[in-house]
């Protein structure tokens, strides 16, 4: 039965309106509202499809921030068996995703997974996804871009997606870390009954992460809105003086 962990975060929700911080090197953290990262949902949902399938147990693994008792609770409420969160001062502020993955692979290797799922990116990354940097920093192999998945005689079976609507069927020997694009079904819906059922029963293992290294990750400068540069024309006519006014710019700019 394989033993699965499954590494979640929390990420700012798109639909708010978002600001920068008075440093220009980041995101206004003070009234950010963030949501479980969407793949990494996939992922969760993935674990616990692979645990009714075939058993074992689920471990969902998330840094500190706001709302993420709540996150950890429903996934319990969904069918993950252990939910962690990893504490440090500095994940409320945000983390470069290498100092972030060496905190997950430090706590996920305890329970001696067969499987690690996570998502295979995140709105708010800027230095490569997560789980590549997991799988290193793990020696284990590393698959992304994964639509299904199935556990027989020691290895996965994974459905692996390309562009242009492409899969594959690959094979990979356990353990190993996969980027989950999608899972086998949509996240599951779970009622709040449920999930308030979970906070009275369920625990959170708070895990208290000594030190993070952000070694390897890249330097903001600056971040900013973008910005008008006065060069934009609006053309108005019928087809055909749009069509002579885009021949004669064209012209102009020397791409005719």
């Amino acid at each position: 039965m394989p033993n699965i962990v499954a590494l979640v975060k929390m990420v700012p929700d798109l639909v708010e309106e978002l600001e920068i911080n008075d440093s220009g090197t980041g995101l206004d953290r003070d009234w950010l509202r963030v949501i479980i990262n969407e793949f990494d949902n996939h992922a969760v949902e993935q674990a616990i499809i692979i645990k009714e399938r075939d058993g074992g147990e689920v471990t969902v693994i998330a840094p500190e921030a706001e709302g993420v008792e709540d996150m950890l609770f429903t996934t319990a409420a969904k069918g993950a068996d252990r939910m962690v969160k990893l504490s440090h001062d500095d994940f409320e502020e945000g983390v470069n995703n290498h100092a972030l993955a060496r905190a997950f692979a430090e706590k996920a290797k305890e329970y001696q997974p067969d499987l690690i799922l996570t998502g295979v990116q995140a709105n708010d990354d800027l230095d490569g996804p997560v789980g590549p940097l997991v799988a290193e920093y793990l020696g284990m192999p590393y698959l992304g871009y994964i639509c299904g998945v199935k556990i027989e005689d020691g290895k996965a079976l994974v459905c692996k997606e390309y562009p242009g609507g492409l899969t594959a069927q690959m094979e990979v020997s356990l353990p190993a870390v996969l980027g989950i694009q999608a899972g086998e079904e949509p996240p599951r819906y779970v009622a709040i009954s449920k999930v308030r059922q979970m906070m009275k029963t369920a625990e959170i293992d708070e895990h208290e992460t000594d030190e993070l290294d952000p070694d390897g990750g890249i330097a903001v400068n600056r971040m900013y809105l973008p910005e008008d540069a006065g060069r934009a024309e609006m053309i108005e006519g019928d087809e055909d003086e749009i069509a002579a006014k885009l021949i004669e710019i064209f012209k102009e700019v020397g791409a005719l």
